[in-house]
């Protein structure tokens, strides 16, 4: 997994790198996470409705555990249906399901909202796994972290425009939003079914397949739930991976939670502001030319530093004190940190063979998006009760997610077995 720092891929090769299918994927999450307004404008729309911060909350939490097993679901569905018709599904799904929103948003819907919203945010986010495992098998294997950075910057691009399409929509009608979120989602199921590939081929540059590779609907060899998923708790370093995932999306998530709470509280919310256009518009420029730079480093290197470097930037919001610029300061070394580690964790469970590379994909997901639930939990109550000490929190979950991804990350991983009925184990 590592060379040379100066062979390193650069940008440009692995855009041109790149297939047309691998490009339409990316195409399509841009174009899907652009209208991806549920979880972000839930409680506003339904605190707007007259219904109460309350089951706003109710709601969004049932958003956020359903995006959870979601997610382990998509990883599972790739395995069984293949990446495309999963990503077709979910995205098909997710455009009735959030259409009905706004048919749910008077008095006496409240348990069905709750119900139709956690099983929303398990359809919307079952195309992730499928993705990520297309995006990997289109791409030649020296690409592979730096197609998961342009992932992740087609999503970011998404989110940065989302918010100027909704503040125009909610001018209109705020049921726009919604009906938008839809369309978005259904265009990218039919982007799906007309472009992505529908049989596994090799990546571009890469040896031709098996003849079993090939086989039509993206079928991979039958591997059973209990042996890959018995195998994942067996392999201590492929654990101590999940762990660092999780206790990563705890300090990450202070980010929306605790970092606006402690502004708010010294007078500087409009400096939240600030710092969400600054993230994002490092994200958007940088990340690529960074991901080029670290790739030619061992993984579990790269996953410490960059993981060490967003902890020091997020324990750094505890000396603020009321100062803009700090907090500014304390964002891009935050920011720098997710563009170093980002990529190449997210690309770690890609190295997994083709029979269980989307349960694994999955399942490394839906960890984080677990520890982004608890991390939310935790940096409000910790916040309320202690104040800064939220900051020290974050420290001590980001040192030790930084000593569980350097140690769990060693070498390549996960390695392929020797048979197809044998779970992937790591050396």
């Amino acid at each position: 997994m590592s060379a040379p720092a100066d062979k390193a891929p650069k940008v440009l090769p692995a855009l041109r790198a790149a297939p047309s299918a691998a490009r339409y994927l990316l195409v399509g999450a841009l174009v899907n996470q652009m209208g991806a307004f549920l979880q972000t404008f839930l409680v506003l729309y339904l605190v707007h409705k007259g219904l109460g911060a309350s089951l706003a909350g109710a709601a969004l939490g049932a958003y956020s555990l359903g995006a959870v097993l979601g997610t382990l679901a998509g990883g599972e569905l790739t395995h069984r249906l293949g990446p495309r018709t999963t990503i077709a599904l979910s995205m098909a799904g997710s455009a009735l399901l959030v259409s009905c929103v706004p048919l749910l948003s008077g008095p006496g819907h409240a348990p069905v909202l709750i119900a139709v919203t956690a099983l929303t945010g398990a359809v919307a986010q079952a195309y992730r796994p499928a993705a990520s495992t297309m995006l990997s098998d289109l791409m030649p294997e020296e690409h592979r972290v730096m197609a998961f950075s342009m992932f992740r910057i087609a999503l970011n691009v998404g989110a940065a425009l989302g918010p100027l399409i909704a503040f125009w929509l909610i001018t209109v009608d705020w049921d726009l939003l919604f009906w938008f979120d839809g369309a978005s989602a259904l265009g990218y199921a039919v982007l799906a079914l007309a472009v992505l590939p529908g049989k596994r081929a090799p990546a571009a540059g890469g040896p031709a397949p098996a003849p079993a590779a090939v086989a039509d609907a993206d079928a991979v060899p039958v591997v059973s739930s209990r042996s890959v998923y018995g195998a994942m708790l067996r392999d201590v370093r492929f654990v101590l991976y999940l762990a660092s995932m999780a206790l990563m999306a705890v300090v990450y998530v202070q980010y929306t939670v605790a970092l606006p709470l402690e502004l708010n509280a010294d007078g500087l919310t409009s400096t939240y502001s600030v710092a969400l256009t600054l993230s994002s518009a490092v994200l958007i420029t940088c990340e690529l030319a960074v991901t080029a730079r670290v790739k030619g480093w061992p993984a579990h290197r790269v996953a410490g530093a960059g993981t060490v470097l967003m902890t020091l930037g997020m324990a750094g919001y505890g000396l603020a004190s009321g100062s803009t610029v700090v907090v500014l300061l304390c964002t891009t070394v935050f920011v720098s940190g997710l563009m170093t580690n980002g990529p190449t964790m997210f690309a770690y469970p890609a190295t997994a063979r083709q029979a269980v590379k989307g349960r694994y994909i999955g399942t490394s997901q839906a960890v984080f998006g677990l520890g982004s639930a608890l991390g939310t939990v935790l940096g409000e109550a910790v916040w309320r009760r202690t104040g800064d000490g939220v900051w020290l929190m974050c420290a001590a979950a980001g040192v030790a997610s930084a000593v569980c991804a350097f140690l769990g990350m060693r070498g390549l991983a996960p390695e392929p077995a020797a048979a197809e009925d044998k779970a992937p184990a790591h050396s």
